[in-house]
């Protein structure tokens, strides 16, 4: 059952990360944290995993075979990216489950009245 869900997660995400842009915080890590019952932190760091560069490749090369990628400021921004993330999960990880999870829900909530307002 959890490959078969996650199969289907995985499929959603994708579509929407390439029709939207969003996919691993957005869609990934509630789907694992509501139907799989998995802990903040374990669906955050699977969602890591899967992002990694092969997963969103050919989503880029369209976009960049479009001429919609501004490759040099994609490098700066990948390379500051390696090292907020590396500091984000080093404080990730010494949080409390319950907190870490109503943090990343003020974030959502955030972004979404952003979103609905401008």
């Amino acid at each position: 059952m959890i490959w078969i869900a996650g199969g289907i997660i995985g499929v959603i995400a994708g579509l929407l990360s390439g029709l939207l842009g969003v996919g691993g915080a957005i869609v990934i890590i509630p789907s694992l944290v509501f139907f799989l019952g998995f802990d903040q932190k374990l669906a955050q760091g699977t969602t890591l995993l899967l992002m990694l560069p092969p997963i969103g490749f050919f989503a880029f090369l369209e976009y960049y075979r479009r001429g919609m990628v501004h490759v040099p400021l994609g490098i700066v921004m990948a390379l500051f990216f390696v090292c907020g993330a590396w500091i984000g999960a080093r404080i990730a990880v010494g949080i409390d489950s319950l907190v870490l999870k109503r943090i990343f829900a003020l974030f959502l909530g955030f972004v979404a009245i952003r979103l609905w307002f401008s």
